[in-house]
């Protein structure tokens, strides 16, 4: 159709394109929370605003405190999102280990998702395209009740009737802590422990007596492995082997299986453990001993003839490299929500590949943090499995919009096409009816930390 003689040719173009945002101008003026809890753990949600209507999704990882996030906000305000790496430089130095790692990870996150919102594409594409267009995902799961492995493979068993190719358990001093004569230990160590509670260092206190307490259940169970004087016994060891015996009995062997959670015993125990587990064809043990101790993971691997993994608890790809140099691991496993983001976890699988190791992805989170992870392990060549642990939660797929539902069908995620990580929407009556109930508020503003202060040159 003819344009009128007064129509400039580039403007009837321009009515044809999207310019809902411009990305040169694009500018972050907010940040903001909702904590909820359930989902399948505590999880803090992220927005990050712009000055074009456009809203970015991140997320905290399960129970590290959003203060690590809130104390970027000085760093990124009024900053273009766009610029993820430029940003992320400014940022990482604000990082940690473990769940500190969670602020400047969740702030990555939602950058991304920003920029792929402002240029109209998936945050895959920005990263050089995909490798494959679904993510497998391995289920993990638990059971409640006295230990009985039985009742653990038809558990299994039920999630491969939903379309589950690959599994994950929980194998370790938990199962037998009841047992007489199962495990050896200083005297009244597992009574103080079992008291404290493993999660009491989490506690909101209320009165001296209970900071006192919490301080108390933080010094009894942050105790690395090698010093907790726990040890399996043969008794243990016979039980644990029994256990996974009767999952297997019940499964088969050829759904790949994963195991996690054994408990903070020394090394030689896990090898003893690992040695007599051999024969159930496990996928991987994972987190056997602290990650750190790159030499006894090195003594591990070469022990045992199953694969050891760890991950999850690292930030940043310089913690991967010691132990892909010194051969200490077959499989990586981190979070994307600890290791620095969506990009950052791309290149730890890179790292990972040029030494012949796989990429599988811890992932216990909301969908925001889900989504996250499968960017990164649709960008990735090694990867392997994703992580899933919210089967049971059945409001986890309509904390968002935007995806097709379920997310997880028949044991993938499709690898989503829409801009950003492919969230529309955050849906705030189902956040609001599981609100954290210690952590009250839902986006409430944070303007105390616009102008928090600090001298964050790194150099004289």
């Amino acid at each position: 159709m003819s344009q009128p003689a007064h129509s400039d040719p580039f403007d009837s173009a321009l009515n044809q394109v999207n310019t809902h945002s411009k990305p040169s101008d694009l500018k972050i003026t907010d940040m903001r929370f909702a904590d909820i809890t359930g989902a399948p753990m505590h999880c803090t949600l992220m927005k990050i605003y712009t000055n074009q209507g456009l809203v970015g999704f991140g997320e905290v990882r399960d129970a590290a405190t959003k203060t690590y996030a809130l104390a970027l906000k000085r760093v990124i305000l009024g900053e273009n999102p766009c610029n993820v790496d430029k940003l992320f430089r400014r940022i990482k130095q604000f990082g940690g280990q473990s769940r500190q790692g969670g602020g400047v990870s969740g702030v990555e996150v939602a950058l991304w998702d920003l920029a792929g919102k402002a240029y109209g594409v998936p945050v895959y594409q920005m990263l050089g395209g995909k490798f494959r267009d679904q993510i497998r995902i391995y289920c993990d799961t638990d059971v409640s009740g006295k230990p009985d492995g039985i009742k653990m493979g038809q558990a299994l068993k039920e999630r491969m009737d939903r379309g589950f190719t690959f599994l994950k358990m929980d194998v370790g001093i938990g199962l037998i802590a009841n047992e007489p004569d199962a495990l050896s230990y200083p005297l009244g160590l597992m009574e103080e422990m079992n008291r404290l509670g493993r999660h009491g260092w989490r506690w909101s206190v209320k009165s001296d007596e209970e900071r006192a307490e919490r301080n108390r259940s933080y010094d009894a169970l942050n105790v690395p492995h090698p010093f907790t004087g726990i040890h399996l016994t043969e008794k243990g060891i016979d039980r644990l082997e029994q256990y996974v015996a009767e999952v297997r009995s019940v499964i088969g062997y050829k759904v790949p299986l994963a195991a996690d959670h054994f408990g903070h015993i020394a090394l030689e125990d896990c090898i003893r453990l690992g040695k007599r587990l051999e024969k159930f064809n496990l996928a991987w043990v994972e987190d056997l001993i602290p990650w750190q101790y790159t030499d006894q993971f090195v003594r591990l691997s070469q022990a045992i003839n199953i694969p050891v993994c760890t991950g999850e608890d690292m930030y940043l790809k310089e913690s991967f490299r010691p132990l892909l140099e010194a051969r200490g691991v077959s499989v990586i496993h981190p979070d994307v929500l600890t290791s620095g983001g969506i990009l950052e976890n791309k290149k730890i699988g890179d790292l990972a590949q040029d030494h012949g190791v796989a990429m599988a992805i811890h992932m216990a989170e909301s969908p925001i943090g889900c989504l996250a992870a499968v960017h990164s392990a649709a960008a990735t060549e090694n990867f392997l499995a994703l992580e899933y642990h919210s089967v049971d939660v059945p409001w986890w797929d309509d904390i968002a919009t935007g995806y097709a539902k379920p997310l997880v069908k028949n044991g993938f995620i499709q690898v989503p096409d829409a801009p950003g990580l492919g969230i529309e929407s955050l849906n705030d009556e189902v956040i609001s009816a599981h609100l954290h109930p210690g952590i009250p508020g839902l986006w409430e503003p944070t303007d105390a930390w616009n102008d928090d202060w600090s001298h964050d040159r790194l150099w004289s």
